[in-house]
């Protein structure tokens, strides 16, 4: 074998891993909250860990639901994110969109009371949740 089969996987494996990293970025950009809600997002993503680590616990919730959440902590813990956390905004935002997205199948699997149950923080911040995960308009 010659050098130039190893250098052509290097590229080709560098150039599947930076397009993986582009479309990921993308459903970000995508599945991002409409208007102020990011910022909301950040401002409650203490009580959203805090929240996801309680959920994950209760083996009253399903199974597939609790998997979902311990690999979104596993993924907040990682020091390895889709956009590195050293950026000024953009370095949280990833991680705020992320538990959004996980958040919003979750509530809608798990039930609204017991996620309230669950709700560390502040009845404000439960609000914000609420228009994050969309469960404010699922009420009459």
């Amino acid at each position: 074998m010659t050098g130039w089969f190893w250098w052509d996987l290097v590229i080709g494996v560098a150039a599947a891993l930076l397009l993986a990293w582009v479309a990921l970025v993308v459903v970000l950009v995508v599945a991002r909250p409409e208007g102020g809600l990011l910022r909301e997002a950040l401002r409650i993503l203490p009580d959203l860990v805090r929240l996801v680590r309680r959920l994950a616990a209760d083996r009253t919730l399903p199974r597939g639901v609790r998997v979902r959440l311990v690999l979104l902590l596993v993924y907040l813990a990682s020091p390895i994110d889709l956009v590195p956390d050293f950026l000024p905004v953009l370095g949280y935002a990833d991680d705020a969109i992320i538990v959004t997205a996980v958040l919003r199948g979750v509530v809608r699997r798990a039930g609204l009371d017991a996620v309230r149950a669950r709700w560390p923080g502040t009845d404000d911040g439960f609000a914000t949740l609420a228009r994050l995960t969309g469960l404010d308009r699922s009420r009459p």
